[in-house]
Formats: C-alpha cells, structure tokens, sequence
C-alpha cells in the first residue's frame, strides 16, 4: 500500500513536471522538450508497475500492450536527443539519428499487433504471420541487451562537447543515474532467468529509483540548473553588444565633488548628481546589480544616501527602488524585442536585469507598462 502511494506520487510529479516543462515559456527550448517526454515515458514505466500490484490489467486487458512495449527503448533515446540537444551538437539536425527510434517501433508494432486480438481480427493477420510475430516479439529483449548498452556509450560520447564545466557536470550525472536504472533493470531480468528470481520487489527498488531520479530532473535539472545555463547565455549575448566598464568612470564625466545643499532650486535634471547618477545607470547599467541600494549609489555619486533619495523622489516624484526598476524594467524589454533573446525564458532575462525575484519582476514590469512580461513578448512576436 505504502509502495503504491508513493509511485502513485510520483507518477503524477512526473506528469505535472512534463506538462510543465512543454507549456511554460520559462522553459522552452529543444532540449527540455525531449526532457520532458523522457520524464513522460519514466512516469509510463512506474504506472506500469503499478497497474500490476493493484491488478489493473486483468480487468482491462486492452492495456496490457502498455506492459508489453517495452518503453525501455524509446527512454534512452529521449535521454540522448536531450543531451545532443544541450550541448548544442551539429548531430541534432541530422536525419540519421531516426533510426534510433527503429527498436521502439518495431516493439510496439509487434507487441499490438500479437496482445491484441481485435487488431488481429480487424487485419485478418494469419496463423502464419501471428506465429512470426511472436517470434520477432521473442527478439525484445536480446536487441534490448545490446541497445541499452550502445545507447549508454554513444550518448556519453557526446557529453564531452559541453563548453560549461556546470552543464557538463549535471549531464554526466543525469548520464549516470538513468543508465545505472536501465542496466540495474536488465540484470536483474537476466537474474531471474538464469536462477528464477522472483522480480516483483526487485522491480519496486527500481521503481524507487526511478522516482528518485524524477525527483533529482525536477529541482537540479529544472528549476535549478536551467535557470543558471539561461542566465550565463543571456550575459554572453550581451557582452556582444554592450561593453562593460570596471574601472572608475573618466574624469570627462566626473564631476568634483560639490557641497551637498537641500536648496530645492537645484533639484532639477541638470543637477550634476543626478547627472551622473543617469550616466551610471545609462551607461554603466549599475541597475543589474541585484543588490544594488542607496549606499551603493551614494559612495558611487560621493554623496549621502539621503541625498540621493531627495535628488531621485524631488526630481522624478518616485523612490529609489521605483527608479532603479525602471531602468531594469527598460532592459527587459530591449531584450525581449530583440529576436537573440527569444530562446530564453522571460524570468531569466529578468534575473539579467537586476530582479531578484519573479514576484518583483511582474509587479515592476505590470506597473511600467501595464501588461505582464509574457503578454508583452506574445504582443510584440
């Protein structure tokens, strides 16, 4: 009961998680798209466990061709487009790696065509042609011991190609985790023929492990790993168009430092430190500095963080965390209307500009703009 609770959890994480990563802009790509069809097919393979304790398949026959294609082929494949994907391999684009798909579909034709009776009936398959199927249908698991092994090896091949030492560490433990699965998996078959080893609680263990692994995809795969890869791409497409300054600003845009007044005729846009505080932001986009306060902008300007609220709040009639957002606010939208940023998730681009949060970021943008940052993207496509 406590087994069947716990897949039944993870079936269902699993199904949320892939509808998730399919329909969410946050994280679209090629790559999550095979993610998550290969979390899919994990999810199929522990409902198929399940749908045995609880005896499912007896009272609807029909399914037992879910049982019987061996999803352990199609799996693997998923895990590889992922990865080639990722890595950004010239191989993705090639109409060769079809036939990785072969085994899966030869194992699901076989398997419908012979368990089902009514697609039997319908194409009126001879004795003849049905005794032969049974016979390809014997095959599954002899091509499933050398394809699992072939895909675990031809897939790590290409993990090499990674050019971020982070990607390129949490591939290979995903890499790790799904083949020790699938290999665990058929040596415990070859166990139970060879010494007639009963599976069901060997196949629960690996059914935890699967769960496991849903579990490990859905925080350092998703919500943790996918948001850093989009963050260092963003910065890379930016530091092609926008040069960064470290150094102190030249002394052309230097002012001296002035004796600080609250004489409220000085409070206009030409006050030189407001001025600068524009060629900060303008120029030196100090707003992406997500903990960017009053102090730091003061030590910047060489004057008090008072100061600085009563320049900004006199000037603009708005507060510090208003201006400052609004610069933020400004580079999202540059970023979302420009076509090399329309791979990458909005929060992302967000994260780029100086937003600490998502709850921040749609608040700000809704209040400069008036729409949320998705509607803004679908309005300006």
């Amino acid at each position: 009961m406590i087994f069947t609770l716990f897949f039944n959890t993870a079936i269902f994480q699993g199904i949320v998680l892939g509808a998730i990563i399919l329909k969410s802009p946050l994280f679209k790509s090629n790559a999550n798209k095979y993610l998550a069809y290969a979390i899919f097919t994990l999810s199929l393979l522990i409902a198929n466990l399940v749908f045995e304790i609880i005896d499912v398949y007896n009272g609807i026959p029909f399914l037992l061709f879910l049982d019987d294609i061996e999803w352990a082929f199609i799996f693997p494949v998923f895990i590889f487009m992922f990865i080639i994907h990722q890595v950004n391999h010239p191989i993705r684009h090639s109409k060769k790696i079809r036939w990785l798909f072969v085994p899966f579909l030869y194992s699901a034709i076989t398997n419908i065509f012979y368990d089902c009776d009514d697609v039997a009936h319908i194409f009126k398959i001879p004795n003849v042609l049905k005794i032969f199927i049974q016979t390809l249908k014997d095959f599954d698991f002899f091509i499933i011991l050398l394809f699992i092994p072939f895909m675990a090896v031809y897939t790590f091949s290409f993990i090499k190609f990674s050019k971020d030492k982070q990607e390129k560490k949490w591939i290979t433990f995903l890499w790790s985790l799904v083949f020790t699965l699938l290999l665990s998996w058929i040596t415990a078959i070859l166990i139970a023929l060879f010494f007639e080893y009963d599976l069901s609680f060997c196949m629960r263990i690996l059914a935890l492990f699967a769960a496991f692994l849903i579990h490990f995809t859905a925080y350092y795969g998703v919500f943790k790993f996918r948001l850093a890869g989009n963050k260092k791409g963003i910065e890379e497409l930016l530091n092609k168009s926008v040069a960064f300054f470290s150094e102190e600003l030249t002394e052309n845009v230097i002012l001296k430092k002035e004796t600080e007044t609250t004489n409220l005729d000085l409070f206009t846009k030409e006050n030189p430190y407001f001025k600068k505080l524009e060629i900060l932001c303008e120029e030196h986009q100090i707003y992406k500095d997500s903990n960017l306060n009053r102090e730091k902008v003061a030590e910047q300007l060489g004057i008090s963080a008072g100061y600085v609220s009563q320049l900004i709040n006199v000037i603009t009639g708005d507060n510090f965390a208003n201006f400052i957002n609004n610069y933020r606010v400004e580079a999202v939208k540059k970023m979302i209307l420009d076509s090399d940023f329309e791979n990458y998730s909005l929060f992302a681009i967000g994260l780029e500009s100086g937003f600490t949060s998502k709850t921040t970021f749609h608040t700000a943008f809704k209040k400069a703009t008036g729409m949320t940052p998705s509607s803004f993207r679908t309005t300006n496509k």
